[in-house]
């Protein structure tokens, strides 16, 4: 079964591209399982570079920080050494103070979908205490690029 990209109509979705390791392949010779959590890590960063405001940089300036609480990884196809993984990775809109990503995870060479999945993150302030509201910083990045803050 092939999975081709298709474009995104969503305006807030950013696409990298990563090479794949010699430290990311299991004894199969495929990419590990668990470096799709990488990947997808590989592609907040990346989203966060390209739509400033929510990157971790504000996040150590404001001190206020959003860990993963939840992950979902669906594994479709092999990514194998030296392959060129391309990561699309797109803010889901949720109510609340949380931050949600999908993520597909496509094989360069041949645009086949190898991985889709979804995490979502919570804020903690400064005591390290889950926060109910958006952060400052989250609620004037939305208003940047054009979404109404609840």
């Amino acid at each position: 079964m092939s999975f081709q990209i298709t474009p995104s109509n969503d305006a807030l979705t950013d696409i990298c591209r990563i090479q794949v390791k010699f430290s990311e392949i299991d004894s199969m010779r495929r990419v590990w399982h668990g470096a799709y959590v990488t990947y997808f890590e590989d592609g907040r960063e990346s989203f966060g570079r390209h739509f400033p405001g929510i990157g971790y940089d504000v996040m150590q300036q404001t001190g206020i920080y959003a860990p993963i609480y939840e992950v979902h990884v669906r594994h479709l196809a092999p990514l194998a050494m030296n392959d060129v993984a391309v990561i699309h990775t797109t803010y889901v809109p949720q109510r609340g103070a949380r931050l949600d990503y999908s993520y597909k995870v496509y094989r360069e060479s041949d645009q086949m979908l190898c991985a889709e999945g979804s995490t979502t993150q919570l804020f903690l302030d400064k005591d390290g205490q889950l926060m109910l509201e958006r952060p400052d910083y989250y609620i004037e990045w939305l208003k940047k690029y054009g979404l109404t803050p609840d």
